[in-house]
Formats: C-alpha cells, structure tokens, sequence
C-alpha cells in the first residue's frame, strides 16, 4: 500500500448518543487473541463493558518461542465466528440492538488484522451498521478508560510488545508522540531474553516471576541513550548484553539474578523517559488558576494524569516504578485493569464508540494496515524508522 487509507469519514455526530448512548461490538485479531466484546458508551462519557470474551493463542505457539504469522491467522479464522457469538450472548443483545462495528484495521500482523476487519465489514453490511475502523493502538490509548472516568487530556506511555511510546492524549484521532523507540520495544525485550533464558512463552510474565527471587545488583547492564535529552527508547543494546549473559548462567539462581537485573533496567528506563515527558507535559500545560474575567488560561487544564496502558502495564515492578514518578512530578497515575493491560476488544469498542459518538465511520472498502501510526502526521515528518511501503512505522 504506497499511501495511507482514509479511513475515517466525518460525519455528524451519532444522534443516539444524545438519548440513550451507543452500543458497539468491536473485534480484534491484531496478533495472538481472537477476541470480541460489546461496550456501551454513555452520553456523559461513561462505558459499560457487557461481554467481552477472548481466545488466547498462547498453547499454538508456545512451541515456536513466539508468534507465528501463518498459525494465527488460521485461528483468527477458525475461532472469530464462536467468539462473536460467544459477546453477543454474553451481553444478552441481538444484532439489531447494536448501533455500530468496530474493528481493529491495524497495525499488527496483516493475515490476522484482515480475519477481524473482514468479519466487521459482514456484520456491518449484513445489519446495515456504520463500521468503524480502530487504530489499535488508539484502543490501548482509551483502555483505562474501561475501569475509571478519566477525562481527556491525559499523557500516555504505551507499553507493549510491538510498540513503546509516550502520547500526548486530546481524545480519539488527536493524539501528539512525544517519544517513541528507536529499535526494539520493552515487551519485544522482556520476550526475547526470557528465550535466552529458556523461560517459556509469553516471556515477559515468566521472566517477572522469576526476578521475584533474585537480585539483580550483580549484573551491571547498559544504560541506552544516556546523553540524549529527548524521550526516545532503546532497548536493543539491553536486550543483546542480556542475551549473553544469558549464556554464562549456570545456576537457577543466576538466572533469577540476571532476570531481575533486565526488569530493573527496562523499569528504570520506561522510568527516566517518562520523568522527562511528564515535565515537558506541565510545562506546556499549567494547572488552571484563577484568572480575571474574560483573561484567557490558553493551554491551562484542571487535572494532570499519567495513564500507562499495553501488556507491560501489568509488570507489578513497572507499574511501581512509572507510579514513584508520576507522584514526584504532581499527577496522578492511572492503569487499566489488569484484563484490559493485554490485548482484548473491550478496548477496541470503546475506541471505536467514542468514534461514533464524533461522526466518526470507516469506508467499507478499508484496507487493514500492518502499520498505523497514532501521530502519523510526526512519523512522516519526523521518522524513527524509515517509511516503507507499508508507511510509516511509529
């Protein structure tokens, strides 16, 4: 695809929200889980997650030490009609009580994302529904959104395993990156050496469980980027040095040691990043204070919030990490529940809901994307990575 799809078409707002809110059903095979859900948005902002059902791929791939493209997309086949039907019966609704679709169109694996959208686009045109095509990574953005009232705006770390960046959050399609990673993400990372340390998969929580045990001040592991002032990630340099220290453990006890050592260095480094956004963020925003009347507050807001979201969001160490530094800098700190960390559809009805409720729809004729960029127009203008024929990549 040489250029990007339009993927939304602006509309007037849907009139139901006004009433009695909206009802989506939004589905999501970016990777390894097939998964289905049905959201109900309020008009005051408020969701409703009533079904959400996922089915993860984990057993399938266990095996291969990592996902394998062809397998999933298989299962995605296989497995999306009973998981929808599985969310329409959970939430006790029929299709005809559904105000829109949605579905996740990337990024992600391509054969999977395309299993998801496609069957969004039947259910869409079978029951006459507005579709809604949802930026993954935008349903990562809202998914605390599912556990909590959180007002927009917000700052942002998205953690995961394909993608590490930190988001200014306006609302859905208007989000600004203020750094992101330069090679691998934390997830990527904490996957790759838990392999090396013949941990099984997914790596990240294994590898969490056994740093519980060890003590990592033994094993000294690069810092990346230390003289850069900008809030870019780098977990490469972390991941290799790892990787073969990997080799010299001999004892489960070196290996808990070292798996300690790789939490503490990616905590430390998600850690200095954010410390760096959260300031450049209150700089840019002061709290509202009182003014004289009819004195503009320009940029002024009334709350600062840091909101992590993505599967490395439920790494206990992390999460107490990234909270230290929301406190020191004055915002409060936020994560979505632990079901919503991991990918799921909850996440992506809301998103797409939230679409909606703007006049926000999707063409039928929308092509699923391997990559999507939530700040697209900062990662054509500015790329970490160089745009290929699939776009830009974050």
């Amino acid at each position: 695809m040489d250029r990007p799809a339009d993927y939304s078409s602006e509309g007037s707002p849907a009139t139901g929200a006004a009433r009695v809110g909206l009802t989506v059903l939004g589905i999501e095979t970016s990777c390894d889980e097939t998964a289905a859900s049905v959201v109900r948005l309020s008009p005051d902002g408020e969701a409703t997650v009533m079904s959400s059902v996922v089915h993860s791929q984990i057993d399938d791939h266990a095996a291969y030490g990592g996902v394998v493209p062809e397998i999933a997309a298989r299962s995605h086949v296989e497995m999306i009609d009973g998981v929808v039907r599985r969310a329409m019966e959970g939430a006790g609704l029929d299709y005809g009580a559904l105000d829109g679709v949605a579905a996740t169109a990337g990024p992600g694996l391509v054969g999977g994302v395309m299993v998801g959208l496609s069957f969004g686009k039947a259910v869409a045109l079978a029951r006459d529904l507005p579709l809604i095509a949802v930026n993954h990574l935008e349903g990562h953005a809202v998914s605390a959104r599912l556990g909590a009232r959180v007002a927009y705006p917000f700052l942002l770390l998205l953690v995961s395993g394909g993608h590490c960046q930190l988001l200014e959050v306006r609302g859905v399609g208007d989000m600004t990156r203020l750094g992101t990673t330069i090679d691998d993400a934390a997830g990527e990372a904490f996957d790759k050496i838990a392999k090396a340390l013949g941990l099984g998969y997914p790596g990240g929580p294994a590898l969490e469980k056994l740093a519980a045990t060890g003590n990592g001040e033994r094993f000294d592991l690069p810092r990346a980027l230390l003289g850069r002032k900008d809030c870019d990630f780098s977990f490469s340099g972390l991941k290799t040095a790892a990787s073969r220290l990997a080799q010299a453990c001999e004892t489960e006890l070196d290996r808990a040691d070292l798996a300690d050592a790789v939490q503490t260095a990616i905590a430390r480094q998600l850690g200095e990043r954010s410390d760096r956004a959260l300031k450049a963020y209150a700089e840019r925003h002061p709290l509202q204070q009182p003014r004289p009347a009819g004195e503009a507050t320009g940029d002024a807001i009334d709350h600062r919030l840091f909101v992590v979201a993505g599967g490395v969001a439920a790494n206990r160490t992390i999460r107490t990490t990234l909270e230290a530094v929301a406190t020191a800098n004055g915002f409060a700190f936020l994560a979505p529940p632990m079901a919503y960390c991991t990918d799921n559809a909850a996440m992506i009805a809301l998103a797409g809901a939230e679409r909606l409720q703007k006049g926000l729809t999707s063409d039928i004729d929308t092509a699923a994307r391997p990559r999507w960029p939530l700040d697209e127009q900062s990662a054509l203008a500015d790329p970490v990575h160089p745009p290929g024929r699939k776009g830009a990549k974050a």
